[in-house]
């Protein structure tokens, strides 16, 4: 049965352009469209779709507006497409905050031409959100609430014994519970998350005023020591190096991996060959099996693994392909996770 999407969008341009791009396709269905929420409101009380496809600014009620009242009454797995200028991906970041599954950018000039050459990570996205666990926002401010409050740090070595963490489609929000629920003192950490360009500058800075470590993008070169958490810019691949027993990152262009740039298999692959047995890495909720594989290398060089289980993951992608591949250790709840990180690092 074909996957249900309703588009809310002002511009007829786009409402035209995703009828076209879904037309003919037998996995998804484009089952009703509306220019503004206003609108699009009382029809979707009376047909519910699988996924909203919903733009940001609009007239008469803005899309995250529209987005907070969905998630706090009757979620539904929401996709945003929207322009990604500065402005707009602080928004967009609300949006992610508030519960929508993933963003996608959306062109000023050559919209048509861009959808046609995004159709398969369109489609993509849509089925992920079709299968992902919306909350409603009053469970999910109680989780930021409760992530608030550092968990007590089990043991504060000298030596940093690095984090890896990969994540996608609801990683955004996973992150944020994971990294403020550390203390001050917890190991280094790099993260590939999946994001547009744009997006990680605000995405860590917007994390580093509410966590007690120091959150920020990462630049070539930059030292991962106790305290720090590292996040790949978007666009860019990040890896991890050692010298002189210090471990750094290394900031670089190149192809996609497994079609995204960054990508988690670079992070950990590199990760594997500088720190062996010396490192945890943890795959995260997501799409894809961008990870799995590099994840494997992990594993068998005697790192140790952990992949969020499928009851807390937004979608079970990532981890379940890792799983399948026998690269983890260890299948952890989301709220877990912070705490297997300090016992890591007090370990012996």
């Amino acid at each position: 049965m074909a996957i249900k999407v309703f588009v809310v969008d002002d511009s007829a341009v786009v409402r035209q352009a995703m009828a076209h791009m879904l037309s003919g396709n037998s996995e998804v269905e484009l089952v009703g469209s509306a220019p503004n929420p206003i609108l699009a409101g009382p029809m979707l009380a009376k047909s519910r779709p699988d996924v909203l496809l919903l733009d940001i600014e609009m007239p008469g009620m803005d899309g995250l507006t529209f987005l907070r009242q969905i998630m706090s009454t009757n979620p539904i797995p929401t996709v945003i497409c929207s322009t990604l200028s500065t402005d707009g991906s602080r928004v967009a970041l609300d949006a992610l905050s508030a519960g929508a599954v993933a963003v996608l950018a959306k062109p000023k000039l050559g919209l048509k031409q861009h959808m046609e050459e995004s159709r398969f990570e369109m489609i993509q996205t849509l089925k992920a959100a079709a299968n992902s666990r919306p909350r409603q926002r009053t469970t999910a401010s109680a989780a930021v609430a409760k992530a608030a409050m550092p968990v007590a740090s089990v043991h504060a070595l000298a030596v940093n014994k690095p984090v890896v963490i990969g994540s996608s489609t609801g990683g955004t929000q996973a992150l944020e519970f994971v990294l403020t629920s550390l203390p001050a003192d917890a190991p280094g950490i790099a993260i590939t998350q999946h994001m547009p360009e744009k997006f990680t500058a605000l995405y860590a800075a917007r994390l580093d005023t509410i966590c007690s470590m120091n959150v920020r993008e990462a630049r070539d070169g930059d030292r991962l020591e106790r305290g720090v958490a590292l996040i790949a810019p978007g666009g860019r691949h990040m890896q991890l190096t050692k010298s002189a027993g210090q471990y750094y990152v290394k900031v670089m262009d190149g192809p996609p991996v497994n079609r995204h740039k960054p990508s988690v298999d670079v992070l950990f692959r590199s990760a594997a060959e500088c720190a062996g047995r010396d490192i945890l890495g943890i795959i995260m909720t997501g799409m894809g099996d961008d990870g799995a594989r590099g994840m494997k290398v992990l594993h068998d060089g005697g790192a140790r693994t952990i992949a969020q289980n499928e009851e807390t993951c937004v979608v079970f992608g990532m981890p379940k392909e890792a799983i399948k591949l026998q690269a983890v250790d260890d299948i952890l709840g989301l709220e877990q996770i912070p705490r297997a990180i300090l016992q890591f690092d007090a370990r012996a």
